[in-house]
C-alpha cells in the first residue's frame, strides 16, 4: 500500500489596502497574489504570474488589466496623470492597464465603485449560403434590389488574420475591404487615437506591408481569418463565397483578456461612427470561469451597453454539447460525490489540468473538499471542506501518494458583487492516471452547479471533460447548461450549429444539430441558444502565414503567393454565418436597432423534421430554429425603427393556434395587420376591428404576424395546426 500525506496551507498573502472599492473576494486575493510576487520577486517573477493573469508589457512596463464601474462624472485623467492607461469607456464601465507598481495607488482613486481583474479568454462554406436562404438575398430575388452588405462593418475579435489574403478582397479581387486592423500585441505602433498600446494599420500600404498580426498564445493562428471569412469573404473564385462577401472588416487581435476585447469593441465603433456605418460584432470564442455565466458580469453588461447604441454581436454558443460537463444538486444537507475526468496530458503540451466552476444560490453557501481514491475507489486522501461562506484566502494545497504529487488552488466567494451568488473555482493538476480526484459538495439548502472544463498552462482551453459515476455514492454529469461567456449576455445573439443540407441525387442529406453544439439554458434558467447555422465542415480561409496545423480544401495563386482554404466545424463557424445574416439584414434596413435585428432573426428562423416543433419560448438546443437569411432580410424591409421607450407589448394567443388569434395589447382601431407565410408570401391582411383575426383559412404551419401603426411594427411569430 502506498504511503502517503497531505500538505495543506492557506496561501495568506498581506493586504495592501483596497480602501471603500467594492471588489469580488475571489478578485482581491489574486490582486494581492499580484502585488505579493511582484514586491517580492520583482519583473521576473511576473513573467511566471502572466500565463494566469492579464499581465502584459506595454510601453515597458509590466500592466495589469481591469475593469471598473466608475462613478458619473470621475475624472478619468487623473488616472492618465498617474501613469494608468485609460482604455475604453461605455456608460458607466471602464477599462485600465495599470502599471504593476501603481496598484495600490489606483484603489485610492475616487469615483471607483467596482474593480475586477479582467479575465483571460480564448476561441470557443459553399453549402451554408444555399442553406441559409442567404442566395436569394444575394440575387435580390421578390426583393427591391440585391443585399450583399455593402455600407456595412464587421468587425471580427480573434487571432490570427492575414491582411494579404485574397478572401478579404472584392469578388473581382482588385481591392481589399479590410478598413483598419488593431493588432494589440504588436509594440511598435502607432496605437489607434485614444489607446496606448498596441498598432493599428488603417491604410493599404500598411496592412499589405504588415501581412499577418504578429504570433502570440496560438503562436500564428488562422481561426480569425477563417471566421471572418465566413461572415463575409468574396471567395476569391472558389466556392467559398461569404455571407455578407461585400461587406467591410475591421480586425482586432486582442490581448486575451476582457479588458482588451473592451478596447477593442470601441476601437470598432469608433470606426463605425466615423464611417457612418451599421456595425456588427462576430466572436467566436468564450470561456466558463471568466464571468458570471448570467448576464451580469462587467463584460455582459458592457456589451448591453454597446448594444443600446446600435451595435449587434453575434457569439458562438459553445462547443461542449457531447460531453457530460455539467453537474445540478439541488442540496437539502445532503452531499454530492463525483469524478472528475481529466484530459489527456500527452494530447496537449500545454495540458495543466481541469478548472471547476461552481455557482450556488444567492444566500445559500456550500462547501467543497476533494477525495482521492486508487483505482479500485479505495480512499487515499481527503482534503478538509471549504465553505464559500469563510474561506476568504486562496487555498494552494500540495497532496503527495507515495511518489506522486498533486496540486490544486481554490478561489472561493460568498457572495459575487454582481449576481448575489456564491462561487468558487477549484482548479486541480493531476498526471497520474490511476489516481481518481472526486469532487465533493455538500449544502444545506439551495441549488449548486459545477463545470468541469480543461485548462492548459496558457490558462485558456474551453473543452468540457466529464463528472462520472465510479461506484455506490457517485453521480455522472450531463450536458446542460453549456452556455459560458459571453454568449450568456442579454443582448448578444448565441448561436447553435447544425450540419448543411444538401442534395445527393434526389435524396436531401444533413440538416441534424451538430453533436458538439452546446446545450442551454444559462445559469440563470433563459432560454439560449438563440439561433442556429451551418457549422460543419465550414471551408474559409487559412493565413498563409500560419505554422498551425490544417488540411487545405483547396488554394489558389493570387499576386504570385499561393493562398489555402480549410473546412473547419464548431459554433466558432456557425456565428459567422449568422454575422453575415445581420449585415445583410442592416444592409436592407440600417435603421434597426440590435434588439430588432435579433428578434428579427429570431421570429423569421425556420423549423423543419430536423428542428422539429420549436416551443413558442425556444429550443435549448436550436434556439428558435434555423437561420433564414431571405425571411430575415424581408421582414427587415417591413420593419420601422422603433426607440426602446416605445415599444408596447402586444401578445397573440393561443399559440399553436386553430381558427382564431386573439390580441391583446394597447389597441385603438387604427392599426392594421399582416398575416405571412415562412416563404414570405403575403396570406392575409386587414384593418384591426377587433381583438379577433379570423385564420380558418391558413394551412397548418409557421406565421409571421405583423401588427402596424401609424408609428410602429410589432412582429410576433404563431403556429397553426
Amino acid at each position: 500500500m502506498k504511503n502517503f500525506y497531505l500538505l495543506s496551507f492557506l496561501v495568506l498573502i498581506p493586504a495592501f489596502g483596497f480602501s471603500q472599492v467594492k471588489m469580488s473576494n475571489i478578485h482581491k486575493n489574486q490582486w494581492q497574489e499580484i502585488q505579493s510576487v511582484y514586491k517580492s520577486g520583482g519583473s521576473k517573477g511576473l513573467e511566471k504570474l502572466n500565463v494566469e493573469y492579464p499581465l502584459n508589457l506595454i510601453q515597458g512596463q509590466w500592466m495589469l488589466s481591469v475593469l471598473a464601474k466608475v462613478e458619473s462624472g470621475v475624472d478619468l485623467q487623473a488616472f492618465s496623470a498617474a501613469g494608468i492607461l485609460v482604455g475604453s469607456k461605455i456608460n458607466n464601465i471602464v477599462s485600465f492597464k495599470i502599471p504593476v507598481n501603481k496598484m495600490a495607488e489606483f484603489l485610492t482613486f475616487d469615483g471607483l465603485n467596482y474593480v475586477e481583474i479582467a479575465q483571460k479568454v480564448q476561441p470557443s462554406l459553399n453549402k451554408v449560403i444555399p442553406d441559409i436562404r442567404a442566395d436569394s438575398v444575394h440575387q435580390g430575388y421578390n426583393l427591391p434590389e440585391k443585399y450583399t452588405g455593402k455600407d456595412v462593418l464587421i468587425g471580427v475579435c480573434d487571432w490570427g488574420f492575414d491582411y494579404t489574403h485574397p478572401m478579404y478582397y472584392d469578388t473581382a479581387m482588385t481591392q481589399t475591404r479590410i478598413l483598419a486592423a488593431w493588432d494589440q500585441y504588436k509594440t511598435s505602433g502607432p496605437a489607434p487615437a485614444g489607446f496606448t498600446y498596441g498598432t493599428e494599420y488603417s491604410t493599404i500600404p500598411t496592412l499589405l506591408a504588415a501581412g499577418s498580426d504578429t504570433a502570440n498564445i496560438y503562436s500564428y493562428a488562422y481561426h480569425g481569418g477563417h471566421c471572418a471569412g465566413i461572415a463575409g469573404g468574396g471567395g476569391a473564385g472558389t466556392p467559398f463565397l461569404g455571407v455578407a462577401f461585400e461587406a467591410q472588416f475591421l480586425f482586432a487581435t486582442f490581448l486575451i483578456d476582457a479588458g482588451a476585447v473592451l478596447d477593442a469593441y470601441q476601437w470598432m465603433q469608433n470606426k463605425a461612427i466615423a464611417e457612418g456605418k451599421r456595425l456588427v460584432i462576430n466572436q467566436s470564442w468564450g470561456l466558463h470561469h471568466i464571468g458570471n455565466l448570467d448576464g451580469t458580469s462587467l463584460l455582459s453588461q458592457a456589451i448591453d451597453n454597446y448594444s443600446a447604441q446600435g451595435v449587434v454581436f453575434v457569439t458562438s454558443g459553445g462547443n461542449n454539447g457531447d460531453v457530460n460537463f455539467h453537474l445540478e444538486k439541488q442540496f437539502s444537507s445532503d452531499t454530492l460525490q463525483t469524478k472528475v475526468d481529466f484530459y489527456s496530458y500527452s494530447a496537449n503540451p500545454n495540458m495543466w489540468g481541469q478548472s471547476i466552476s461552481v455557482w450556488g444560490e444567492a444566500g445559500n453557501d456550500f462547501s467543497l473538499a476533494l477525495n482521492i481514491t486508487n483505482s479500485s475507489n479505495v480512499s487515499l486522501a481527503t482534503t478538509p471542506f471549504f465553505s464559500s461562506l469563510t474561506t476568504l484566502s486562496t487555498v494552494e494545497d500540495t497532496i503527495i501518494i507515495g511518489t506522486d504529487t498533486l496540486f490544486y488552488k481554490l478561489e472561493m466567494e460568498a457572495a459575487n458583487p454582481q449576481n448575489g451568488r456564491p462561487h468558487a473555482r477549484f482548479r486541480v493538476k493531476n498526471k497520474n492516471t490511476s489516481l481518481r480526484i472526486n469532487l465533493v459538495a455538500t449544502a444545506a439548502a439551495g441549488t449548486v452547479h459545477f463545470w468541469n472544463v480543461t485548462e492548459l498552462t496558457t490558462d485558456v482551453g474551453n473543452w468540457g471533460m466529464p463528472f462520472s459515476a465510479v461506484g455506490a455514492g457517485t453521480v455522472a454529469g450531463n450536458k446542460d447548461y453549456g452556455i459560458g461567456e459571453p454568449a450568456c449576455t442579454n443582448s448578444t445573439i448565441a448561436v447553435a450549429a447544425y450540419s448543411s443540407s444538401y442534395y445527393s441525387g434526389s435524396t436531401l442529406l444533413g440538416g441534424q444539430i451538430a453533436n458538439f453544439s452546446s446545450f442551454g439554458p444559462t445559469l440563470d434558467g433563459r432560454v439560449k441558444p438563440d439561433i442556429s447555422a451551418p457549422g460543419v465542415s465550414v471551408g474559409s480561409a487559412v493565413s498563409h502565414f500560419t505554422d498551425n496545423p490544417f488540411t487545405a480544401a483547396t488554394s489558389i495563386v493570387f499576386n504570385g503567393t499561393t493562398y489555402k482554404f480549410t473546412k473547419i466545424s464548431g459554433t466558432s463557424m456557425s456565428g459567422p454565418a449568422v454575422t453575415g445574416v445581420v449585415a445583410l439584414i442592416l444592409d436592407a434596413n440600417p435603421t434597426l436597432s440590435a434588439n430588432q435585428v435579433k428578434e428579427i432573426i429570431k421570429t423569421t428562423a425556420r423549423t423543419d423534421d430536423k428542428t422539429g416543433i420549436i416551443p413558442a419560448g425556444g429550443s435549448l438546443r436550436w434556439g428558435a430554429g434555423k437561420v433564414n437569411a431571405y425571411a430575415a432580410v424581408q421582414l427587415a424591409l417591413n420593419t420601422v425603427e422603433l426607440k426602446e421607450n416605445e415599444k408596447e407589448n402586444y401578445i397573440i394567443y393561443p399559440n399553436p393556434a386553430q381558427g382564431t388569434l386573439y390580441l391583446q395589447g394597447n389597441l385603438n382601431g387604427n392599426e392594421t395587420y399582416e398575416i405571412v407565410d415562412f416563404q414570405g408570401k403575403l396570406v392575409d391582411s386587414g384593418n384591426i376591428t377587433s381583438t379577433t383575426v379570423n385564420i380558418e383559412n391558413l394551412h397548418p404551419g409557421v406565421y409571421i404576424f405583423r401588427l402596424k401603426s401609424s408609428e410602429s411594427v410589432h412582429v410576433l411569430k404563431f403556429l397553426v395546426v
